[in-house]
């Protein structure tokens, strides 16, 4: 390696005096010019370690390649990407997508002002809580509603205002682990609650129960095992069991259900997950669950229950810090409503849409996309059946069949193509199966089939 190249490159503020330079001076404010002299200059670097000569300072191109360095900075972190991985509520890709109702009502509530806390009728300050609880009790058969901004935050508020000082009973197979590290028995020591645990990891008991109560037991939390199952030798009692125990002894019954689902998946082919219209018939005080996972919807945590139990936990002090936004609060009422005719969930829920997609579909949308790709040249495809699953922490042990796309591209192995894809304008995610790249049509959204092509276009021309 000359080192001496590398001596040659000048300093940063030499360069913005320079005649190619200082063009830009008029177009990028001073900060952002010497952040792509930077880029530029690191790229020499790069490129002398490859073998490449100097370039000529003062030419246009290298003004070039500092403008195209400031333009990619000002690209958003936060960018669309294709979701080809066929994991429908993938966490690291923003879990649910929206239906176009919630992003247009999104749209609405932020380009200007609303009435998030205003009582039109009356004229004085409303609660924001107001435009979502007819909603939920009406799909849920619950006294009442709020919203938070997620599901840790909903449990999190529940034992703040139930439980402080006080014992909860959970049942030791129920001690789940979900994103993040954020554990049940976590979220119960953080709120001043003291974690009683009974029966085993595979088996609970009424029995055991009954054996742990004391003067201090507040509540029994019942939490669903969403992201896991545990199958064979296993018993735990039912929730209605548990609902006239909890009671007869004057304590609360809240069951966390997670990835709570309005509608009863089983119907389609898809597990048994219980509905939280099922928990609140069964007699559970209070339930909590999810807005972005089957759901559908936007991040929040929904937490239905008895009247008087909502109002308790509206007069803590932290529910101001752990308050829902208006923008998510207008996707999730916009999401609510389309549960309700005239809208169909199955079809008009972008979630439950992918997940109970038919395999013909599957494999139509598959065959459809193949046939875009293979006229690209140097692209070769071929229809493959895939497994995905549901993801989020939901549906745990549920596979669901699908139909993706292999791609094969010149001579590049499949992890160049994760790689170039990943990395391309708009990003594809996709996955290797069987020692091919591969897009599981499934969570493909609509407009992706065009945007694949163009991105697969435009790697395959460079």
């Amino acid at each position: 390696m000359n080192e001496e190249l590398f001596r040659q490159i000048p300093q940063v503020n030499d360069l913005l005096a320079s005649p190619g330079v200082a063009g830009l001076t008029g177009l990028y404010g001073r900060g952002e010019l010497v952040a792509g002299l930077r880029a530029a200059t690191d790229a020499v670097r790069t490129g002398l370690r490859n073998g490449d000569s100097l370039p000529d300072f003062d030419s246009a191109d290298f003004a070039n390649d500092v403008e195209a360095a400031i333009l990619g900075a000002r690209q958003t972190n936060l960018r669309p990407l294709i979701n080809g991985t066929g994991v429908v509520i993938h966490t690291n890709l923003g879990r649910a997508p929206l239906a176009p109702l919630a992003l247009q009502a999104m749209q609405v509530a932020a380009q200007g002002y609303s009435n998030i806390e205003f009582d039109l009728e009356s004229g004085r300050r409303g609660s924001r809580y107001d435009h979502i609880r007819e909603l939920l009790c009406r799909l849920t058969g619950a006294e009442d509603a709020i919203v938070v901004n997620n599901c840790a935050a909903a449990v999190t508020l529940t034992m703040a205002t139930f439980a402080k000082n006080k014992d909860v009973i959970v049942s030791r197979g129920e001690l789940v682990e979900i994103g993040g590290s954020f554990r049940v028995p976590d979220v119960i020591a953080q709120n001043g609650a003291r974690l009683v645990e009974v029966g085993t990891t595979n088996k609970t008991h009424m029995a055991d129960y009954e054996r742990a109560l004391s003067d201090d037991t507040a509540i029994i939390l019942r939490t669903h095992t969403s992201n896991y199952r545990l199958v064979g030798f296993t018993a735990k009692p039912a929730l209605e069991t548990l609902a006239d125990f909890a009671h007869e002894h004057d304590l609360l019954l809240v069951e966390d259900l997670g990835s709570g689902t309005l509608v009863d998946l089983a119907k389609a082919g898809i597990g048994d997950e219980p509905t939280v219209g099922e928990s609140i018939t069964a007699g559970a005080d209070i339930v909590t669950f999810s807005g972005d996972k089957l759901l559908g919807g936007p991040q929040a945590g929904i937490i239905v229950g008895k009247a008087n139990l909502i109002a308790e936990m509206l007069k803590n002090p932290l529910l101001r810090a752990i308050r829902i936004d208006k923008l998510s609060l207008a996707a999730l009422e916009a999401t609510l409503r389309l549960y309700e005719a005239p809208f169909d969930p199955m079809a008009d829920v972008p979630v439950l849409a992918m997940l109970t997609a038919g395999s013909d579909e599957l494999r139509e949308k598959a065959e459809r996309l193949a046939g875009l790709l293979d006229d690209i040249d140097g692209v070769s495809t071929e229809v493959v059946v895939l497994d995905g699953e549901a993801g989020g922490g939901s549906l745990p042990g549920i596979t669901l069949s699908s139909f993706g796309v292999a791609i094969v591209w010149g001579n590049h192995k499949p992890e160049a193509m994760i790689e170039a894809l990943r990395n391309a304008s708009t990003a594809v995610i996709g996955r290797i199966v069987r020692n091919q790249m591969v897009l599981d049509v499934r969570t493909l959204v609509p407009g992706d089939e065009e945007r694949l092509c163009v991105t697969m276009g435009q790697l395959a021309g460079a």
